[in-house]
């Protein structure tokens, strides 16, 4: 007989054929388990027995559908976080002639009424890094009439009066921690506002796999999603500012800016249609993701600024479907 519990198997009887399946008491926990090596092997065990017994109930429904037909019930929409949502009241109407009004006399107005031109100065924090000044020029390629300019202790109080006397409208600071970039400081010139992002997962265009050829000068189509609350609208116009109004659709470029749960994830792509209904995408690189800190009025003033919004994690994140986007 085994020593394990199990059923006794006399000697010279075959194996059992069914495969062998992970039986626990309904009330154990695998964290009564004294043994770490133990408990981490019998923690992989479960979670193979949950996926299987998930994967086996998939295929269950499927064939009940299948044999129904067009009997078959609506599937039904699997709940998230993001369409769990809690709902914010600054959610943002289209017809809304309040909104409608701000959009028409706000400092991003001039831009949207085709009356300026898009013109971009991207600097980095005091000596930079090789990592940074490649992204920085990776990015100048991505932003059409973007110039790169390297600081060399230079202050943002100094450097903004030179880039409005040169007509600039945007000025991009990308700052570094360990070699690293990790923060991109957005101003809109000549009134503002500035907003501050944290910036992580950033791939250089040789990091990614199967990457497509260098993008082209092409002014690329831009795409905003999900922006839906004040913030968000706020935020998405400015993002949208730093592009020519006038995408040229020959190039086949696209640069993207997908909100989901307040981060905002950056793709650069190029497209072609491969038939009516098939699209082929490459990606061109780089990519990177941001998450909004603080959105302040005017230019840059780390002392004397007045702050619209300010991400304060304690206050602000209380809940995991509470998003501000």
């Amino acid at each position: 007989a085994g020593g394990g519990g199990g059923p006794a198997v006399r000697d010279g009887a075959p194996p059992p054929t069914t495969p062998e399946r992970v039986l626990f008491p309904p009330t154990f926990s695998v964290s009564e388990i004294k043994n770490k090596q133990r408990r981490h092997f019998m923690f992989l065990r479960w979670k193979q027995q949950q996926r299987k017994e998930k994967l086996a109930n998939k295929r269950k429904r499927r064939k009940e559908r299948e044999a129904l037909g067009d009997k078959a019930p609506p599937k039904a929409i699997p709940k998230t976080i993001e369409n769990q949502r809690v709902y914010d009241e600054t959610t943002v109407d289209p017809n809304d002639e309040e909104v409608a009004f701000d959009e028409a006399t706000d400092e991003f107005a001039p831009y949207f009424n085709r009356q300026t031109v898009p013109k971009i100065l991207i600097t980095t924090s005091d000596r930079p890094r090789g990592r940074t000044v490649r992204f920085c020029e990776q990015l100048s390629t991505v932003i059409p009439n973007s110039h790169v300019y390297y600081r060399r202790g230079l202050a943002l109080k100094r450097i903004i009066p030179q880039c409005i006397a040169r007509d600039f409208t945007d000025l991009i600071v990308i700052n570094e921690d360990r070699k690293i970039p990790n923060g991109l400081v957005l101003s809109h010139l000549p009134d503002g506002p500035t907003a501050h992002f944290r910036m992580s997962s950033v791939r250089l265009r040789k990091e990614i796999k199967r990457k497509g050829k260098e993008p082209t000068e092409h002014v690329p189509e831009v795409i905003l999603n999900n922006f839906t609350t004040r913030l968000g609208h706020s935020v998405g116009r400015m993002l949208a500012c730093l592009f020519p109004h006038d995408p040229q659709f020959i190039g086949r470029q696209v640069a993207t800016f997908h909100n989901q749960r307040d981060y905002i994830f950056f793709r650069f792509h190029r497209y072609i249609f491969k038939s009516e209904k098939k699209v082929g995408i490459q990606e061109l690189g780089p990519r990177f993701t941001l998450k909004l800190r603080s959105l302040q009025k005017g230019t840059f003033d780390s002392k004397f600024g007045e702050y619209e919004w300010i991400h304060k994690r304690r206050e602000m994140d209380t809940s995991r479907r509470k998003f501000h986007l």
